[in-house]
């Protein structure tokens, strides 16, 4: 069994490590480094892993680096001497190229990029995997089944992974952001905040099934919805009249450049 180590636990780094238990990998082939000695110290309690330092999580055969963008170059540089000439770097950071990180590990390393997203916590997770020179077939099937277990993954240039975050890694956000909008909606026409809440998730969750599980594109369901001149069809021209497109657009675009900068 390949041993893979985890190089930062917050959000993202918990995500996958409690998708990689729910896989059935042993907790006996997984370790993790992490600062924050409270935050540690949870996840060993949490989940039986162990905790080691930075040079023998860097040792293992898969090594997942998933620290905040500002710090992968630091964290790459204090664990290159310690990473295996036959393992491989993945990397979840947004914006930093694989060649950024080859640039400090070593241009012979394998590395894998990769975009995941915020509902990996439930297994219902999106991301985009991208792959650099050198990674062999073993390597990248058995990262890909890493992500796989907290969702869906798709395989792109690495060209792509600013559409990535802004599509998918960056998308949960603006979900929640509709949902709030949609909550305080219905409370200034006179919902209490409970109600309010429980009928604007249901919805949510019961339309992303129709989507899910419908052969019809969202364009077709959207259309079933919405009889003319029929209260859908009321609240929908107010979104096209103030430019919900273009401000959906404007804000992945937003988004996509600000990965690039990142990097």
């Amino acid at each position: 069994m390949t041993k893979v180590g985890i190089i930062g636990v917050g959000n993202m780094g918990e995500a996958l490590l409690a998708g990689l238990l729910r896989d059935g990998t042993p907790t006996s082939d997984v370790v993790f480094a992490q600062r924050s000695d409270a935050r540690a110290e949870y996840i060993s309690q949490t989940y039986g892993i162990l905790r080691k330092p930075l040079a023998e999580v860097a040792g293992c055969e898969v090594v997942i680096v998933a620290v905040k963008p500002k710090d992968i170059s630091s964290i790459c540089e204090e664990i290159k001497s310690h990473l295996r000439s036959d393992g491989v770097i993945v990397s979840v950071a947004a914006g930093k190229t694989i060649q950024g990180i080859q640039d400090i590990v070593g241009v012979d390393k394998a590395v894998i990029r990769v975009m995941p997203n915020t509902p990996s916590f439930i297994g219902k997770g999106a991301a985009g995997l991208s792959l650099g020179a050198g990674v062999s077939a073993a390597q990248f099937n058995f990262v890909k089944k890493i992500f796989e277990a907290n969702g869906i993954v798709v395989e792109v240039p690495e060209s792509l992974q600013a559409a990535i975050t802004a599509t998918s890694g960056s998308g949960p956000a603006y979900f929640f952001a509709f949902a709030e909008a949609m909550i305080d909606g219905a409370k200034k026409l006179g919902l209490d905040e409970n109600v309010a809440t429980e009928l604007v998730i249901q919805t949510i969750v019961g339309a992303a099934g129709m989507l899910a599980s419908s052969e019809k594109s969202a364009t077709e369901l959207r259309e079933n919805v919405t009889s003319p001149n029929g209260t859908t069809f009321a609240a929908l021209t107010k979104f096209y009249e103030m430019g919900l497109g273009q401000m959906v657009e404007s804000a992945m675009e937003a988004s996509a450049k600000r990965s690039q900068e990142l990097a």
